[in-house]
C-alpha cells in the first residue's frame, strides 16, 4: 500500500494564495457589481423583462375585448340611426302629402272665391279607374251631400266635367277630356261661340282637345280664353275651359277649327268643387250641351 504524499504549505505559500484570491473578488466585485445584489440582478434580468410581456399580452387582450364592445356599440348606434332615418323619411313623406293637400285645398278656396255666385260642396277624388288621365273618375261624395246627376264639377283652374251617376255617398264624373264629352262654349274676348270636344288620346299626346264650330266670320284668335256658354243646357254660364290656340279653316270653308288647351290638370286631380246648382233651360228651348 502506497503511503499518501503529505503536502505542506508554508505559511508565505499561503499568504500569497489569500492574496490573490482577494484580489481576484475584488476585481470581480468591481466588474460585476449587480453580482453583488443576486435578486436585484435576477429580477433585472429575468422577471421585469417577462413582467412586461404579460402587461403587454393583458393590455393587448383588453383592447381587443373592448374593440368587441366597440363595435357592439357601432352596431346599436347603426341600427338606432337606420331606424331615426326610416322615421324621418316617412315624416318628410307626410309632410310632402300634407303639403299637396294644402295646395290642393288652397286651389279649391281660389276657385271657390273666383265663383261665388255658385253654392258648392267639396269632395275627393276617389278613384279614376285604370287610366293615367282622369276622363271618367269616382268621388266621395253623392246625394247625400245633395249632388245630383248633372251638376257641373270644378278642380285647379276652372271647368273639370259634371256628374253622371250619384249615389248615396258616391258621384261618377265624366271629364270634358273624355270620349263623348262636348261642352258649349265661348271666347270671352269675342264672344264667339264654338263646341269643346273630348279627345283623350289628342289630350295625351298634344295636351289640348278639340274646338269645333267656330262661325268663319269669328274674331277669335289663338291665347283667347274658353268659358262655358250661356246657351248649354247642362254648363252653367262663364265657367273657364282653358286657351284657344291654332285657328285653321274648315275644308268646307264655313266654319273654323281650333284646339283648346285645359286650365285643369287631368293627370293630377285629387280635390274638387261640386256646383250644387243645375242649369235651369226652359222646355221648349233648343238646347246644346
Amino acid at each position: 500500500m502506497k503511503e499518501r504524499r503529505k503536502i505542506d504549505l508554508s505559511p508565505r505559500v499561503l499568504l500569497i494564495v489569500f492574496t490573490v484570491i482577494c484580489l481576484l473578488l475584488i476585481i470581480v466585485s468591481a466588474i460585476f457589481r449587480k453580482a453583488s445584489k443576486p435578486r436585484a440582478f435576477i429580477a433585472g434580468t429575468f422577471i421585469v423583462p417577462m413582467q412586461d410581456g404579460i402587461n403587454s399580452v393583458g393590455a393587448w387582450i383588453d383592447d381587443y375585448f373592448d374593440s368587441f364592445d366597440s363595435l357592439k356599440d357601432l352596431q346599436r348606434k347603426n341600427a338606432e340611426l337606420t331606424q331615426r332615418v326610416d322615421e324621418l323619411t316617412q315624416l318628410n313623406e307626410s309632410l310632402k302629402i300634407d303639403q299637396t293637400e294644402l295646395e290642393d285645398l288652397r286651389g279649391l278656396l281660389s276657385l271657390d272665391k273666383k265663383y261665388t255666385d255658385y253654392t258648392k260642396v267639396g269632395a275627393r277624388v276617389i278613384s279614376n279607374g285604370s287610366n293615367n288621365w282622369y276622363q271618367n273618375f269616382v268621388i266621395n261624395k253623392g246625394s247625400d251631400d245633395g249632388i245630383k246627376e248633372n251638376m257641373n264639377v270644378l278642380a285647379g283652374s276652372g271647368l273639370v266635367g259634371i256628374v253622371t251617376e250619384v249615389g248615396k255617398n258616391y258621384a261618377k264624373v265624366r271629364s270634358i277630356i273624355s270620349d263623348g264629352s262636348s261642352v258649349s262654349a265661348m271666347s270671352v274676348a269675342t264672344s264667339d261661340t264654338c263646341v269643346v270636344k273630348g279627345n283623350p288620346q289628342r289630350m295625351e299626346e298634344k295636351g289640348y282637345i278639340d274646338v269645333s264650330f267656330i262661325s268663319k266670320d269669328a274674331e277669335m284668335k289663338a291665347g283667347d280664353e274658353l268659358v262655358t256658354s250661356h246657351i248649354s243646357s247642362r254648363y252653367l254660364p262663364g265657367l273657364l275651359i282653358g286657351n284657344v290656340r291654332d285657328i285653321t279653316i274648315d275644308s268646307t270653308n264655313l266654319t273654323k277649327s281650333a284646339h283648346v288647351t285645359p286650365v285643369v290638370d287631368f293627370q293630377h286631380i285629387k280635390q274638387v268643387l261640386v256646383i250644387l246648382e243645375l242649369k235651369e233651360v226652359p222646355e221648349d228651348a233648343e238646347t246644346v250641351d
